[in-house]
């Protein structure tokens, strides 16, 4: 087949280049928007994957990274320290759910999931008690390595890779109506004393299609958890840093996981850096006279200090900055404009939580497939909206700085690109 024409070697992410135009080539980035080469401002509707929270360039995060940049650049994390790292540490363990203790870091949200797999078995493992199964949540997404796509949902991101995929126990999706039958797999699953933990997104399932539900089933699967000794694993990797409307989303529960996956956020968005939090007994089973009995893991770039500098002052924003009335605000614009969707047959599944917003398209076609993604995605584009739908589920995540004007047009313009798809069906 022939290839697309292009003048870039560069091979881009989720896009089928023989298909999709050209990627818009960005020259700047300020507040909610991203400004093109042909000066057109862009309103990132998904806080470019959902990482940026403040606003894109913080002075204050901007500030510190070029101040790092005078004293560092990367440093190994095996037998050395500094401190950006000691200090981020103390400061996410002070802010994260209480009896977390302990911080490993890495460079992605899909590393951090790794680490807390790996983390569970060997928490078994050295104990000479092994449990090798992990429970997960039907449609969950959890990442891109082999572990992080094991223990996601099956289908097209991974079909590919299948015979390197473990398999693992999959709880069907708390759905309105059906949360005790949730309930009642993860009580199955984990009778058998083989379920080392349970790997879960916290309220919302993002890739899988912003699902959501409520922080009840969440409270639930801690008990049962608890009850069997199986661990609990929350990947806030989207979900923490304000989105769900708390700066984590365990808070809404009231519960502390045995292990905290973060990424995305903890930089404000500026720079690449994950951390997995975890409790004193996971550190302890692997502490040990016995080298054996080692965390076996590591990352290059394992704890930058740049990034880490980025880090520590976004922590200071969310202590010294009104973020918390941001968030408020930002939920009220979303409640909103949501409204006259609720009762519009063009959309279903209208649905919120905190800054989170999403309504999916009635088609005939639905999931990620859905021929509605790419032409809703040109519809947007050609609106300089940055809104990347998944499949027929259209989402708005942006930035905590989004205007009433902002979010005005990218509603206006979902309520249009409806009809259009509509007339083209």
């Amino acid at each position: 087949m022939k290839r697309a024409q292009s003048n870039s070697p560069v091979w881009h992410p989720f896009h089928q280049h023989l298909l999709e135009p050209a990627p818009k080539k960005i020259i700047r980035t300020e507040g909610a928007h991203l400004v093109d080469e042909r000066g057109h401002s862009i309103f990132d509707a998904v806080s470019s994957w959902w990482v940026i929270t403040h606003r894109h360039r913080h002075p204050a995060i901007m500030n510190a990274i070029r101040e790092a940049t005078a004293r560092f650049d990367q440093i190994i994390f095996a037998e050395y320290t500094h401190e950006p790292a000691e200090a981020l540490a103390q400061g996410l363990i002070a802010l994260a759910p209480p009896g977390l203790a302990y911080v490993f870091f890495s460079d992605s949200g899909s590393t951090s999931v790794e680490v807390a797999l790996k983390m569970a078995l060997g928490f078994f493992h050295n104990q000479e008690r092994p449990r090798s199964r992990i429970a997960v949540l039907q449609h969950s997404y959890h990442g891109d390595t082999i572990g992080t796509m094991s223990a996601g949902a099956r289908g097209v991101f991974n079909a590919a890779y299948g015979s390197l995929l473990f398999e693992v126990d999959t709880l069907p999706f708390p759905a309105p109506g059906c949360e005790q039958k949730t309930l009642d797999a993860f009580e199955h699953f984990c009778r058998n004393d083989e379920v080392a933990a349970l790997l879960i997104e916290p309220l919302v399932l993002g890739a899988g299609g912003m699902r959501m539900y409520p922080a009840s089933v969440l409270v639930e699967l801690e008990r049962i958890a608890r009850h069997h000794g199986t661990l609990l694993i929350a990947d806030e990797v989207m979900t923490g840093w304000g989105r769900t409307g708390t700066l984590f989303a365990c808070e809404q529960a009231g519960i502390t996981p045995d292990m905290l996956c973060v990424s995305k956020g903890i930089t404000g968005g500026a720079l690449p850096l994950a951390a997995t939090l975890c409790t004193a007994a996971i550190y302890d089973a692997h502490l040990s006279a016995d080298r054996s009995r080692t965390f076996f893991h590591s990352s290059s770039y394992t704890a930058n200090p740049i990034a880490c500098a980025a880090a520590l002052a976004n922590l200071d924003v969310w202590r010294d900055e009104p973020v918390a009335s941001r968030l408020d605000a930002l939920q009220h614009l979303h409640r909103e404009r949501l409204a006259p969707f609720r009762s519009d047959r063009r959309f279903s599944n209208v649905r919120q939580l905190g800054t989170i917003a999403a309504l999916d398209l009635a088609v005939e076609t639905t999931g990620y497939l859905s021929e509605a993604g790419p032409a809703l995605r040109a519809f947007f584009r050609q609106r300089d909206l940055l809104i990347r739908p998944l499949g027929n589920v259209i989402y708005l995540m942006p930035p905590y700085c989004t205007t009433q004007s902002d979010l005005d047009r990218a509603y206006a313009a979902i309520d249009e690109a409806a009809d259009l798809i509509a007339a083209a069906a």
